[in-house]
């Protein structure tokens, strides 16, 4: 099970010849989504040779190879992860029975749901960065983007297919409609919020990878716990790819504090005017991006309190981050959650069913880990010496959904009124003057080993290979 078959017309490692009425609506699913691509993939890249890593296996050791690649001839596939016939269902009222291999009738509904909003994420992050490789500040990050993007085109296939195998008709039609939202259109939109934000600029592109590819993290950890072993074993697979995604914003916010501490020592000034002056990103903006996009990002756990997600907990499809490591009953019946609330002007706790808060403990599990990034960051900023600290701001801050939607909050935690808010804004998030700024300095690189003024290189290259490679080359 674990070895892809690239003799077939949508290579897979799932025995999708042996099902031919699912490999022909597959199939005819494929030509829309080369369509898509065309039409929405990377801008003008169509010509591109790239050093792109492909999945050859779905085994740990040596998953993928990499080689130069076509964007459009690139194989998206599906892959599972190998299937464990003992598996059972570790969280919720079927604790302890066998996993599901089709989808129980009752909770077919929630899971088309799930499946489907999962989905729809993956073309929508590719549909916001179709841009960003004209105005790329080096070889090695344009190859990077590219890289995301063909992954999150092959996570819409792994989504495409469950709801091709296991959702008969309403599948299909849903994979259709997957094709055809568009990231921002005002009559028919992504699902998510976020998804429909612009990502116009580099600094924009490394900080949605780092915070929002995070929650896609989070999200397919909790779905890799799922009782319906087939999402299970999927997002598992996903997972390893997602990783590079993180990498690639953790790195390249790195990679921009580092350049931007350089040109500080530089000209032996931190007044961010001077720093822009030189041709860097000051620090100050850099931490109303970093604002801006972890609570826009923190916004896609759901509300704080959900019928849904108890529901879906319950029912065994969707768990929480690591649930096998944890130590309760993993039934959650009695068990409590803390939340925030706003009363008498100041943001306070109380305390409700741990069951109606789960959107809530996912949410506080991410950001304990994208702080844990964050701290990464300064010591960047701490080994240049400059006393600066980037951090993350109150989870109550710029938030729109749930109890705490609406409330104006200052990135301290303080409830502010209207007035403060307003004046205060552009101190706490980007203005339309921090993105004109930005803006101006994306420019594209395209000499093997050159990178933009704004952006130190890596510490090394992709694959063992040195800094200057052509990751793209140019036909």
């Amino acid at each position: 099970m674990s070895t892809v078959n690239y003799s077939e017309k949508i290579p897979n490692n799932v025995n999708l010849a042996e099902d031919r009425t699912l490999q022909r609506a597959l199939e005819h699913w494929q030509p829309g989504f080369l369509n898509w691509w065309q039409d929405m993939g990377p801008d003008g890249s169509t010509a591109y040779d790239v050093y792109l890593r492909t999945a050859v296996s779905v085994d740990p050791s040596g998953w993928a190879q990499f080689g130069y690649v076509k964007m459009p001839d690139y194989r998206w596939g599906i892959f599972l992860n190998p299937a464990d016939q003992d598996r059972r269902i570790h969280f919720g009222d079927h604790l302890g029975e066998p996993a599901w291999q089709d989808v129980p009738g009752e909770h077919r509904a929630n899971l088309r749901r799930i499946i489907v909003t999962q989905g729809d994420t993956e073309p929508a992050s590719v549909e916001q960065q179709r841009h960003l490789g004209l105005t790329a500040p080096s070889l090695y990050d344009m190859r990077n983007l590219f890289q995301v993007n063909v992954e999150e085109g092959r996570h819409l296939w792994a989504m495409v297919y469950l709801l091709h195998r296991y959702f008969g008709r309403d599948g299909r039609e849903e994979a259709e409609a997957l094709l055809e939202r568009r990231s921002g259109d005002a009559n028919n939109p992504r699902i998510l919020a976020a998804f429909n934000e612009k990502t116009p600029d580099w600094l924009s592109f490394f900080m949605f990878t780092y915070f929002t590819d995070r929650d896609g993290k989070f999200q397919l950890c909790a779905l890799a716990e799922s009782g319906f072993d087939p999402l299970a074993r999927t997002t598992k697979f996903m997972l390893t790819e997602e990783a590079h995604h993180m990498f690639v914003g953790e790195s390249g916010v790195s990679r921009i504090i580092q350049r931007t501490c350089e040109v500080m020592k530089q000209i032996d000034s931190d007044a961010p005017d001077k720093v822009r002056a030189a041709g860097a990103i000051d620090l100050a903006t850099i931490q109303r991006y970093l604002n801006f996009h972890f609570s826009v990002t923190i916004d896609l756990f759901g509300a704080d309190q959900s019928s849904n997600a108890a529901t879906f907990y319950s029912s065994g499809l969707k768990g929480r981050y690591e649930e096998g490591k944890r130590t309760d009953d993993h039934l959650l019946q009695g068990a409590s959650y803390r939340l925030l609330d706003v009363c008498g002007g100041a943001v306070v706790e109380k305390e409700v069913p741990m069951l109606n808060a789960l959107n809530e403990v996912l949410r506080d599990d991410y950001i304990k880990d994208s702080a844990a990034g964050v701290q990464r960051w300064n010591k960047v900023i701490e080994k240049t010496g400059i006393p600066f600290r980037l951090k993350v701001p109150h989870k109550a801050f710029h938030r729109s959904i749930g109890t705490l939607a609406g409330v104006k909050v200052s990135p301290e935690g303080n409830v502010v009124s209207e007035a403060e808010w307003n004046a205060r804004r552009d101190a706490w998030l980007p203005s339309e003057a921090d993105r004109a700024f930005v803006a101006s300095l994306m420019g594209r690189v395209v000499e093997p080993g050159r990178f933009a003024h704004w952006i130190a290189p890596p510490a090394m290259g992709i694959n063992r290979q040195p800094v200057d490679f052509e990751y793209v080359r140019f036909n």
